[in-house]
């Protein structure tokens, strides 16, 4: 790709990152830092919503190179040849339209990473200041945001990948999960931000009952993590509609399944490692262990999401979890009984994104709870000798 068309690519990144940013400046919000993190959360919802879109509608390879497509920063520049592509193959990977699908996930790609330099920028610049009281701000620890750039650099290489290797079904799979793995420090960060603003003064409760809820939390998150691999694993496979009943699959509780072949992770799309084609019952394995770790999913976090409603500041989030779990549920039930429309399958993609979201906000909310507990602990011990002293 020539240096031409590389800087009209970066433009364009730019162009497309100057409406958010203009909304932080334009904000009547004080603290603008905080309101940039998070509508860079929203955006990364609505990138990997659309991202799912562009892999469900077979769009990823609509443009097989990359950066660019066909060496442009465009697809108006690169017409000629997406239309002799969809000319030889009409119903092939590269039309127009896929193209189009291709870049936009691009471009909205390349302007969430030109809001997180922004905030890393940001965040070295205000870490250099200090208070009145001649002390660091906290709130603008540059790690964090530096971690972020590192890891959205990671997420363009993956990006990469998946094209150059031909949506090979682990580079997808990783790329989707790193997805996932930006948003919840994005929403870590916007964590940090509110808490600047409206620190926890006083725990809801003890630490001998935060202590397991935090635990809990970690759990569901992890869990949810692995479900969103198996996720990503039968959507880059292309095993949605392994099994069209439910419960059933195929009419049997355990169907004819093939794990070595279906959970074999280094070879191409829709081929064996040895070069053959995938059969269907390694598809019915993807499928079939993807809805029934479901069932464990809605189980663990379902428990995080009673032990954490009791607490006042827990609750709000808690009930959101529980709204979203309900409606993923029915989404990935509806994707079967409705044979895999794509628009319930991008609500389904985007419902694991706002799972991601919701949990990681409840682990930030319950680990500071549990921080102010052992706080007030440590400031009764402290109070305690004087307190004898006087009687």
């Amino acid at each position: 790709m020539h240096l031409s068309a590389l800087a009209q690519l970066g433009l364009t990144g730019l162009l497309v990152a100057l409406l958010p940013l203009t909304m932080v400046w334009v904000s009547a919000d004080a603290n603008k830092y905080r309101k940039l993190v998070w509508i860079a959360v929203f955006l990364t919802v609505d990138l990997i919503m659309f991202g799912g879109f562009t892999r469900l509608s077979d769009s990823g390879l609509g443009c097989p190179d990359w950066p660019g497509c066909y060496g442009s920063a465009n697809p108006f520049l690169a017409h000629e040849h997406i239309v002799a592509a969809e000319t030889l193959m009409p119903s092939g990977p590269v039309t127009v339209a896929k193209a189009w699908i291709e870049m936009t996930h691009r471009y909205l790609a390349m302007a969430i990473g030109v809001l997180i330099v922004a905030m890393m920028v940001q965040a070295w610049r205000q870490w250099r200041k200090k208070d009145g009281q001649g002390n660091r701000r906290e709130q603008f620890a540059p790690a964090l945001p530096t971690a972020l750039f590192f890891f959205v650099c990671l997420q363009g290489a993956f990006g990469a990948w998946t094209v150059t290797l031909k949506l090979q079904p682990v580079i997808v799979t990783i790329h989707l999960l790193l997805g996932m793995g930006l948003l919840s420090l994005l929403v870590w960060l916007g964590g940090r931000q509110d808490h600047a603003v409206s620190p926890v003064q006083k725990a809801d409760a003890e630490a001998s009952v935060l202590r397991p809820v935090r635990a809990l939390a970690i759990m569901s998150a992890v869990l949810l993590a692995l479900q969103i691999a198996l996720g990503g694993w039968v959507s880059t496979n292309y095993a949605a509609l392994a099994c069209t009943d439910f419960p059933l699959c195929g009419g049997k509780v355990i169907p004819a399944m093939d794990f070595e072949h279906g959970f074999y992770l280094w070879r191409e799309l829709g081929k064996t490692a040895a070069g053959h084609y995938l059969p269907f019952s390694a598809l019915t394995a993807i499928h079939w262990v993807h809805r029934n770790f479901a069932f464990v999913v809605l189980a663990g976090i379902g428990y995080t999401v009673l032990r954490a409603w009791p607490l006042p500041s827990l609750r709000g989030t808690a009930r959101l979890i529980a709204l979203v779990l309900a409606l993923q549920a029915a989404t990935g039930m509806a994707t079967i009984y409705l044979n895999w429309p794509l628009a319930i399958a991008v609500m389904h993609n985007g419902g694991a994104a706002l799972l991601v979201l919701l949990l990681t906000m409840l682990n930030y909310k319950a680990k500071f709870q549990l921080d102010a507990a052992h706080g007030i602990h440590r400031d009764a011990l402290a109070t305690a000798p004087s307190a004898r002293s006087q009687k």
